[in-house]
């Protein structure tokens, strides 16, 4: 099985300044953010729930005549969620408190958005992506899907533990009070019409949540009585300025019944609309402003929050990697994606595995699949480490083991800079792990390679708390009294379990430093143990 550090990076990467892989958090929130469409190894992928951008599948409507969208609820619920920020006293923020009953309670919250949102973003947290992480990213994933600009994406956003303070500014407010509420978010008057026009690019106001803005429309094409900001409600464009400025527009907040709610009118002409007439002239500018002002929004996050640099997709990347121990044999199992490339009949693609003997093995890969991302711009192809047989591993001598992988591409060396892509074999899951029927759940072993300084092993149950947040709890494997040898290279650590439905990953201390296998195990998938 294939290990990850999962607290800080070995020794010999400490020199490298960007993103080198192996990185737990970096590597999920990368493939999150650029795994999206196509071949992927993901389980669930944001931007099935944005394409086509007109689809709206939360409320149990599918199709484009709902007049809602799933992008809209995405922007929104990423707004409201950081528009508790507080940026003299440093709390509130992007956070995923939008969750929380006390928040959704507020009238500042009114409508479906959060909780359909949150039925996605339940699915793709994980240990290292948190919730508040796959808000920002399925709104940018929104953004960018559906016509808009590339937004530079951070990660490490960590999980409120309760509600933030009421701040969500609200239609019938005077112009003087969205100021205050927008500066104290961090924003400027001018931002402030920005970041506006930007969220109001998609979507519109329901009259189900607010009928003193929005009447029954009786519209066959608009089922959900939504009233658009613009024309082009499913699509990044500068619509929702030219509109405004021509005077044509049809937005509920500008042109609305009620003069009070008119919000958007008295933000976008705060300035005299100097910066709707840029926006209308300019469809670059509009689209370079938010990029800028989004990326900013969903930076915006409590103070002590350390967030990591901006993520960029690594040119080449392995996936889906780990070792297993079958008797005598590691069986290596595992994918590179080659990122900005299409389809070549004519590319090789070979992986080279480094042993603990200074010795290289290679073997040439075969063609996966296809991936794309950020509404076609991107392409990347992948390729399985075994070219005979689809999702077979690669069989390796357990005494050499490996110590890392390189690619050759086209005859090109890959290989981080000379770094290589590191592989940590020091304990892996054996395939003599076996399942009894209850009381007992069954055996885990776990071998153990001979030599390593190995202090500490032990399963990693991944549960949640009582407000959502992924737990990892450590259940120590005792070390056996008497090594169990596996083969010449590998001991087994074994311990019984009674918890059929516990999935866990394994986890070892070694030489300080602690890793984590990257695969979720199971019993129900273990073969039944021997009587």
């Amino acid at each position: 099985m294939f290990f990850l550090p999962a607290l800080g990076t070995l020794t010999f990467f400490a020199t490298a300044s960007a993103y080198v892989w192996p990185s737990p958090q970096l590597d999920a929130l990368e493939a999150l953010r650029f795994d999206q469409t196509g071949f992927s190894v993901l389980s669930t992928t944001l931007s099935t729930f944005v394409k086509p951008c007109a689809l709206f599948v939360f409320d149990g409507s599918v199709g484009t005549t709902s007049g809602r969208s799933n992008a809209a609820d995405w922007i929104r619920t990423a707004y409201h969620d950081m528009a508790t920020h507080n940026s003299t006293d440093g709390t509130g923020g992007l956070d995923a408190s939008i969750r929380f009953p006390a928040e959704l309670a507020r009238a500042e919250n009114i409508g479906s958005g959060f909780t359909n949102t949150f039925g996605i973003v339940f699915a793709v947290t994980n240990r290292y992506v948190s919730m508040a992480d796959s808000i920002a990213l399925g709104s940018l994933i929104a953004i960018e899907n559906c016509g808009g600009p590339e937004i530079a994406f951070r990660g490490g956003r960590v999980d409120a533990g309760e509600a933030n303070a009421p701040g969500v500014p609200t239609p019938e407010q005077a112009l003087n009070s969205h100021v205050a509420s927008f500066a104290r978010q961090g924003f400027t008057q001018t931002e402030m019409i920005g970041l506006v026009a930007c969220g109001h690019t998609f979507g519109g106001v329901q009259h189900n949540f607010f009928p003193n803005i929005v009447n029954v429309l009786n519209d066959p094409n608009d089922t959900e009585d939504v009233a658009h900001f613009d024309s082009t409600f499913v699509t990044f464009d500068n619509t929702v300025a030219t509109e405004y400025i021509s005077g044509t527009t049809k937005s509920p907040l500008v042109v609305g019944f009620n003069a009070t709610t008119n919000s958007d009118s008295r933000i976008f002409g705060s300035d005299n609309n100097a910066t709707m007439r840029s926006f209308a002239n300019s469809p670059d500018l509009f689209a370079s402003t938010c990029a800028d002002l989004y990326a900013r929004m969903i930076d915006t996050v409590p103070s002590g929050v350390q967030l990591t640099d901006v993520i960029t997709p690594l040119p080449v990347k392995p996936a889906a990697v780990k070792l297993v121990l079958d008797g005598n044999t590691l069986q290596l199992f595992g994918l590179v994606r080659l990122w900005n490339t299409t389809t070549d009949p004519a590319r090789t693609v070979s992986v080279v595995w480094h042993d603990h003997n200074q010795g290289t093995r290679s073997n040439a890969l075969s063609f996966a699949g296809v991936s794309s991302s950020t509404g076609g711009k991107y392409n990347a192809t992948w390729y399985r480490f075994n070219s005979t047989f689809s999702n077979t591993p690669l069989f390796l001598d357990p005494a050499a083991g490996v110590t890392s992988l390189s690619f050759v591409v086209n005859g090109q060396l890959e290989d981080q800079g000379g770094l290589g892509f590191a592989i940590q074999d020091g304990f892996m899951f054996s395939e003599t792990s076996c399942s009894f029927g209850l009381p007992v759940a069954g055996r885990i072993d776990v071998a153990v390679r001979n030599g390593v300084n190995l202090t500490r092993l032990y399963l990693e149950a991944i549960s949640r708390d009582s407000v959502q947040r992924i737990v990892v709890t450590e259940i120590d494997i005792p070390r056996p009294a008497q090594p169990v040898a596996a083969n010449s290279a590998y001991s087994l650590w074994s311990m019984n379990l009674t918890d059929q439905s516990l999935s866990f990953n394994i986890g070892a201390e070694i030489d300080g430093v602690k890793y984590s296998t990257t695969d979720e195990l199971s019993f129900t998938s273990f073969p039944p143990c021997p009587e």
